[in-house]
C-alpha cells in the first residue's frame, strides 16, 4: 500500500468503493486522512465500514470543510452528466481528483526522479503496459505495474529511489489527474471510444493528452491525426516527443518494418529488435506495443541487450492473444479478451490458417466487421447465443458448425485442427462477443478454455492451468 502523506490531518470525501476505491479509502486512511466516504451501493458501504472507513452520505456532509473529494474513475465527472457528488464538490469549490493523482503528488513528494511509466491510448494499452513490466523485471529492475490493467495503483509498494512504476491509465483515470507526470508517457492511438463519457472524439483526445503533455519523453503513436496533432502541439511547447508507427517509415522515432523493430534518427536507420519467432508479439499491432515498450524503456536506462531478452521472453497478456498449449503443429490460443469484432481483428490478422472458436453474448454490428479476414478461417465453431447470427453471417464464405458449448467447441476444432495437412495451424479462441450468457467474465471464459484444452490428449502446456472458477 501507499499511504497517502501528503494529505495528512486533511479532510477527504470519497465517493465510489469498489475495488479501487475502497483501497484508495485505506491508503488515505493510513496516511493520516479524515476520510469520509460513501457509494450508490449499500453493500459497498457496508463493506467499507467493516475495513474501518468511515462512512456518511456525501448530501449530507459540510462540503466547506473538505479540503479535496477522491472521485473513483468510473464514476461521471463530466458526461453524460456529471454525477451528484461533483456538483456538490464544485458548488463549494472543493478540487476534484482520483486515486493516480494521489500516487503522483505521494511520488512527488518521496521520490520525484524514481522512473514512472505511464500508458494510455485506446487499443494496446494492456500488452504494452504488461510488455514494459516484464522487460523492466527481467532486467533486475524493482519493478511495481499497476493502474487500469487490474491492480489499484495505491495497492503498490511507496515510492523510492530506483523502484519503477509502470501504470496503465484510462482516460477516466488521466481526467482525474491534473498534475500527471511521468518520465515515460505513451499514447499509443487514439480512435473514437468512450465518447458517451466525453461528449465529444475532440475532448476524450484533450484528456489523452494530458499524459503525454507532462511527460518528461512523450512517446506517440504517429499513425493518426489525432495523435499526430497532440505530438506537433508538444514539440511545439519544446517537449521531448518519440513517434512510433507500425505503418510507416519515420524520418526520427521508433517504427515496425514487418517484424523488425528500427530507430530513425535524422534518416539514419538502427536495428533495435527482431520479433519474428515471438509468438506473443504477433501481428502489426503488437508490433506497435513493442516500439512503445522498447522506447519507454530506452528512454529511463534500460539497455537494448536487456530489452531484447524481455521482448523474447514476453509471455503475453493472459487472454489476450496467449499461446496457451501445443500439440503437434497446432496452437491453441486465447483471445477471450476480444468481446467485439473489432477486439478479435488483431487476432484473426495474426495467423494465417484458423480454427475459430467464436460467440457468446452478441455486440451491435456482430462480425461483419470481420469479413475481409474470412479468408484465413479454415472453419468456425459458433457458442452461445450469438451462434445463429454468426451462422447468417458466415454463411457459405466459412465452413462452420453451431458447437453450442465451449467443449464441444473445442473438441471439435482440436480433432479437425489436427487432421489439417497444413503446417502451423491454431485453434483460436476469439469470441467477438461478451462472455455473459454462459460465463461470468471473460476471464472466466478464458480460464474454461485453457483447462479444458489442458484436458486433450497429448497436449503440451504453455501456461499453468486454472484451479477453477475466479
Amino acid at each position: 500500500m501507499i499511504p497517502i502523506s501528503t494529505l495528512q490531518g486533511k479532510r477527504v470525501a470519497l465517493f465510489g468503493l469498489g475495488g479501487s476505491g475502497l483501497a484508495t479509502a485505506k491508503a488515505l486512511v493510513a496516511g493520516g486522512a479524515i476520510v469520509t466516504a460513501w457509494d450508490d451501493n449499500p453493500a459497498s458501504v457496508e463493506k467499507a465500514k467493516t475495513e474501518g472507513i468511515d462512512t456518511a452520505d456525501l448530501r449530507d456532509i459540510d462540503w466547506q470543510a473538505q479540503d479535496c473529494f477522491v472521485l473513483s474513475p468510473g464514476v461521471p465527472l463530466t458526461h453524460p452528466k456529471p454525477h451528484w457528488t461533483v456538483d456538490l464538490a464544485q458548488e463549494a469549490g472543493v478540487e476534484i481528483i482520483g486515486d493516480v493523482e494521489l500516487f503522483v503528488r505521494e511520488r512527488r513528494a518521496l521520490a520525484p526522479d524514481c522512473p514512472f511509466i505511464a500508458i494510455t491510448g485506446t487499443n494496446g494499452k494492456s500488452t504494452t503496459t504488461a510488455l514494459i513490466a516484464h522487460i523492466l523485471k527481467n532486467a533486475g529492475r524493482d519493478t511495481q505495474l499497476g493502474g487500469n490493467i487490474g491492480t489499484a495503483v495505491l495497492t503498490l509498494d511507496p515510492p523510492q529511489a530506483e523502484r519503477f512504476y509502470v501504470v496503465e491509465c484510462s482516460s477516466y483515470q488521466i481526467d482525474l489527474a491534473p498534475s500527471i507526470n511521468p518520465s515515460a508517457g505513451i499514447l499509443l492511438n487514439l480512435t473514437p471510444d468512450h465518447l458517451d463519457r466525453h461528449g465529444t472524439m475532440q475532448h476524450y483526445a484533450d484528456v489523452k493528452a494530458r499524459l503525454v503533455g507532462g511527460a518528461d519523453t512523450a512517446i506517440i503513436g504517429a499513425d493518426d491525426s489525432y495523435c499526430v496533432e497532440i505530438a506537433e502541439r508538444i514539440s511545439r511547447g519544446g517537449g521531448t516527443v518519440v513517434p512510433i508507427s507500425r505503418r510507416k517509415r519515420l524520418e526520427n522515432g521508433i517504427y515496425a518494418d514487418g517484424s523488425r523493430i528500427l530507430k530513425a534518427d535524422n534518416g539514419s536507420v538502427s536495428e533495435l529488435a527482431d520479433l519474428a519467432g515471438i509468438e506473443t508479439l504477433r501481428g502489426s499491432h503488437n508490433a506497435q506495443n513493442a516500439c512503445a515498450a522498447i522506447a519507454a524503456c530506452l528512454s529511463v536506462g534500460i539497455d537494448v541487450e536487456d530489452i531484447r531478452a524481455g521482448l523474447k521472453s514476453f509471455p503475453g497478456l493472459k487472454h489476450r492473444m496467449q499461446p496457451v498449449a501445443r500439440r503437434g503443429d497446432v496452437t491453441f490460443v486465447n483471445d477471450s479478451k476480444a468481446t467485439n469484432a473489432e477486439a478479435a481483428a488483431p487476432a484473426l490478422s495474426s495467423y494465417d490458417r484458423i480454427y475459430w472458436i467464436a460467440g457468446g453474448l452478441p455486440k451491435e454490428g456482430g462480425i461483419t466487421a470481420l469479413r475481409p479476414l474470412f479468408k484465413k478461417i479454415a472453419k468456425a465453431y459458433l457458442i452461445g447465443e450469438a451462434a445463429p447470427q454468426f451462422a447468417a453471417t458466415l454463411g457459405n464464405d466459412v465452413p462452420f458448425e453451431i458447437s453450442g458449448t465451449m467443449d464441444v467447441a473445442i473438441e471439435h476444432a482440436a480433432a479437425d485442427a489436427n487432421l489439417d495437412e497444413i503446417k502451423h495451424v491454431v485453434v483460436l479462441l476469439s469470441p467477438s462477443c461478451a462472455s455473459f450468457d454462459q460465463y461470468r467474465n471473460f476471464e472466466v471464459r478464458g480460464d474454461a478454455f485453457v483447462k479444458r484444452v489442458s484436458m486433450l490428449e497429448g497436449v503440451t502446456m504453455l501456461v499453468d492451468t486454472p484451479n477453477g472458477e475466479k
